[in-house]
């Protein structure tokens, strides 16, 4: 099964990525995923359901450590052919 994860953290600051903001490229980046896309305002990611939920992980616990005080996440099961 493959899954597709949006999330966001917070809080924002237009300014200046926050540390958690920085820590959450950090781990999804660094995960075994296919896609990955990082935005200033939300971060998707694709991969097989193993490796998007092991990242998923990291990035709650990590992120959560760093400061974040909401974290906004949406999780879709990605149909064959689907991108």
């Amino acid at each position: 099964m493959r899954l597709r994860v949006e999330f966001t953290t917070e809080p924002f600051d237009l300014d200046e990525a926050p540390a958690h903001a920085v820590v959450a490229r950090e781990v999804i980046e660094a995960a075994d995923l296919d896609a990955v896309d990082v935005g200033p305002f939300g971060n998707t990611a694709e991969g097989g359901a193993d490796a998007v939920l092991t990242a998923l992980g990291d990035v709650l616990r990590r992120t959560l450590g760093a400061g974040a005080t909401r974290i906004s996440l949406q999780v879709n099961v990605v149909e064959e052919g689907e991108r």
